[in-house]
């Protein structure tokens, strides 16, 4: 299907404030405080676009900006995005999870992650991470949109042109750790939402979580595609915003 792409370009109002975690400049989160967002989980938001570092947290400040017009408390990361060295960027992630939830105000001490395409796949590296770990983080749920999760399914779909090879500068096969299908079950409540109709990361990647994971809550949308689940603007936004609700 065409995918609308609008998204992708379209501004939003600026946060509220934005918290450093290291001394790169791709070190830092936004925060966007919720009217209702003391009494909700913080949802802590990771951006897509298959791990390349032309892809900003730019693009998911329209999603940011509507959950927090919906009452929540939204910290939306940055992190580094180099080429063949992975590490940076799940170190960036987990040292932002694990450092910043105490230094935003207006929530309820809980957590949900959402993340989006390589985001989802980081939010799921991420959860299963902290319970590898046993990391304090009270994580409430996690949200998965559309989430190139399986990489080595991804590496031989040859999905974003390559996009595993390049983020991992080798084969998945020779990192498991940072492919979420080899990592502990997280703890937290895992929904995956996935468009039928998206070509970008394709149904198959989901479905195969979700069989090595029984527990995974997939949310399948007709006539949906890669980016209308980042979208406020359209209908799969709404099973988006039902999900955070039911977690929460």
């Amino acid at each position: 299907m065409s995918e609308d792409l609008s998204i992708l370009s379209r501004t939003a109002n600026p946060p509220d404030l934005s918290l450093s975690y290291g001394d790169h400049a791709d070190q830092v989160a936004d925060i966007r405080y919720g009217s209702k967002g003391s009494e909700l989980p913080l949802l802590v938001l990771i951006h897509g676009g298959f791990w390349k570092p032309e892809y900003d947290r730019a693009h998911a400040e329209a999603m940011s900006c509507a959950l927090a017009e919906a009452g929540w408390t939204t910290l939306t990361l940055e992190y580094r995005r180099v080429s063949g060295q992975p590490d940076v960027t799940l170190d960036d992630v987990m040292s932002a999870l694990t450092t910043l939830p105490a230094r935003v105000q207006r929530h309820n001490a809980q957590v949900i992650l959402i993340g989006h395409s390589a985001g989802g796949h980081l939010v799921l590296w991420a959860a299963a991470r902290c319970a590898q770990l046993g990391l304090p983080l009270v994580l409430q749920g996690v949200v998965a949109l559309a989430p190139a999760v399986d990489l080595q399914m991804a590496h031989a779909l040859n999905l974003g042109d390559g996009a595993v090879l390049r983020f991992l500068g080798q084969d998945p096969v020779q990192r498991p750790d940072v492919n979420p299908m080899h990592l502990p079950t997280p703890t937290a409540a895992v929904t995956i939402i996935q468009g039928d109709d998206d070509e970008i990361v394709p149904p198959v990647v989901a479905a195969s979580y979700c069989a090595a994971f029984p527990n995974t809550r997939l949310v399948s949308l007709p006539d949906c595609g890669h980016f209308a689940v980042i979208d406020p603007a359209t209908v799969a936004w709404e099973a988006v915003v039902h999900e955070l609700r039911s977690l929460a």
